[in-house]
């Protein structure tokens, strides 16, 4: 389990966010895999599991203090490179991350339901293993499945001697249905949840640096939830779809986990419920 860490998010516009990356570069240094790459960026896709009646995305909707998510991580298509399956939880405000990398021929294998072995794995640490083994476990628990893939380019900053500090911008997030386990970078038609704004992620571990709080006064950032895997849900139409086949079928909507709330179709004039929610 890595240890513990708190995340402040912030939607930003493109002009901002470079503003924002002079001012982060007088405290930190680029991420080894933005140098040399155009925008300073790196490509991320993550595959997201879910239940059928999607449980974990209804938890964040609801704001539910204590969650998790299920994801695998890739950054190719190249067969030959690692992926990584991860468990972000949130526990209050607190977030704490399990990941394994996996071979690539692994992934399928595992989401049929077979049990973790060494053999899957490209480290043989015991705990790249007992994150994978819980990793099914939870998964093999809500019988989730693969839901939605995201990507987005990744502008990422760091502590040059420790993992104390991280700044991340995220732009053109985008987000597109995918119920198999190929692990392709392709997207069929992806919709733009965020639309332009860039997502800046403020990262630390034990306290607020000092100089996080003269960013976001210089700044004037306003620190909101985005959530990327339910923004792409519900701008996919894809919780209004589950709420709507629950009705069709003769099942009452889509309840939320502590069985009393009810999460409603979105609301385009309301703004984002996982927004709200946050």
């Amino acid at each position: 389990m890595q240890a513990q860490r708190f995340e402040h998010k912030y939607l930003v516009d493109e002009e901002t966010s470079l503003k924002i990356r002079s001012f982060v570069q007088c405290y930190l240094q680029l991420d080894e895999y933005g140098e040399g790459k155009p925008n300073l960026s790196y490509t991320v896709h993550s595959l997201y599991l879910d239940s059928p009646d999607l449980l974990l995305a209804r938890e964040t909707i609801n704001g539910n203090k204590n969650r998790y998510k299920l994801r695998i991580r890739f950054y190719n298509n190249n067969p030959d490179t690692p992926v990584f399956f991860e468990i972000k939880r949130r526990v209050n405000n607190c977030i704490k991350k399990q990941r394994g990398g996996v071979r690539h021929d692994a992934v399928k294998w595992l989401l049929a339901g077979h049990y973790p072995e060494y053999a899957h794995l490209i480290s043989k640490e015991p705990k790249q293993l007992v994150a994978l083994q819980t990793f099914c476990n939870l998964a093999q628990q809500i019988h989730a499945v693969p839901q939605i893939h995201i990507a987005y380019l990744r502008e990422a900053y760091v502590h040059p001697t420790n993992n104390s500090v991280r700044v991340t911008l995220d732009r053109e997030v985008r987000a597109d249905y995918e119920p198999t386990a190929q692990m392709s970078t392709e997207m069929k038609a992806p919709v733009y949840p965020f639309g332009k704004d860039v997502i800046l992620e403020l990262k630390f571990t034990n306290h607020f640096p000092n100089w996080f709080g003269d960013l976001v006064r210089h700044f004037g950032c306003m620190q909101c939830g985005a959530a990327k895997y339910v923004e792409g849900a519900e701008d996919l139409g894809f919780i209004q779809m589950k709420h709507r086949s629950a009705m069709l079928n003769g099942l009452p909507p889509m309840p939320g986990p502590d069985a009393t709330t009810i999460v409603l179709p979105k609301d385009p004039n309301l703004g984002s419920l996982t927004r709200a929610a946050q």
